[in-house]
């Protein structure tokens, strides 16, 4: 429609984007076209520019490609406005949200978890955590400070990590939209042999730590049903205890930060009444 072409912003490749998503996926343009309830020919004609598709159609390529929120507004951004919102976590809209967050990580208790934003940078974490961080360098640990730099900077948690080698491959294998931060990391990381200490099914994390040696492995967990870019590119990590040593250290962690915690308010008491006094 001639509509729709005065709209069409050809300053973005919508047809190579979509081509190069599809390929990617390694989806043919029948397996594509079957998808998203369109013919292979007119996959082709919106491939190869002869067709301009419209909005609806975008959103259905899209979703059929199982893009991320974020690069289905890429593609829109071929003409039309942006269908999902990108808010900040400031943002008092999203009190309840951060309320959640906070409950999720607790609820962790007593493992270990955090959640960080797509940049890996730190938005949450429980009380546990502060056993897998003990020793590194204050300005690498805190909200808003990259947990990718931590596992593996010299100053971060790296010179604890056993089984540094498997870890740091496990870790900028996850940074593949993250060049330079991969670059940066992969500086910090030597050439080390590999050890014998894969669980068989997934990498752990060997660490020692004040509470003795803790062997993890880690879940990864996103907010399936988020329909705000930014909500949907946050990520819950959590540390499971592979071993009954683990989970008896981090137990003890978990008690000690709580009592800790209880313990907080009636100094602060403490304090208030010595200086009224």
């Amino acid at each position: 429609m001639p509509g729709s072409r005065r709209r069409y912003n050809r300053s973005v490749d919508f047809p190579r984007a979509l081509r190069d998503r599809r390929t990617h996926r390694r989806l043919s343009q029948l397996d594509l076209a079957l998808r998203a309830g369109t013919t292979q020919r007119h996959l082709s004609f919106i491939e190869s520019g002869r067709s301009v598709p419209g909005r609806n159609m975008v959103l259905r390529l899209a979703e059929s490609l199982e893009l991320p929120l974020r690069e289905r507004n890429e593609l829109l951004a071929a003409g039309y406005a942006p269908v999902y919102p990108e808010s900040s976590l400031d943002d008092p809209a999203l009190a309840p949200v951060r309320a959640a967050i906070e409950h999720i990580v607790r609820g962790h208790l007593p493992y270990p978890a955090l959640v960080v934003d797509r940049n890996g940078d730190l938005i949450a974490a429980n009380d546990t955590f502060d056993l897998i961080t003990e020793g590194a360098a204050p300005e690498l640990v805190g909200p808003g400070k990259n947990v990718y730099r931590l596992a593996l900077h010299p100053d971060g948690i790296a010179p604890r990590i056993r089984n540094l080698a498997e870890w740091a491959r496990h870790i900028l294998a996850r940074l593949g939209h993250l060049t330079r931060l991969r670059a940066e990391l992969a500086g910090y990381v030597p050439e080390l042999a590999p050890s014998d200490g894969s669980l068989g099914f997934a990498v752990p994390l060997h660490l020692g730590s004040s509470r003795g040696e803790l062997r993890l492995m880690t879940t990864v967990t996103s907010f399936a049903t988020a329909v705000d870019v930014t909500l949907a590119e946050l990520k819950l990590e959590a540390f499971l205890p592979v071993d009954t040593a683990t989970a008896a250290a981090l137990s003890a962690a978990a008690l000690s930060a709580a009592a800790l915690s209880a313990a907080a308010p009636s100094v602060a008491a403490l304090s208030a009444a010595t200086e009224a006094g």
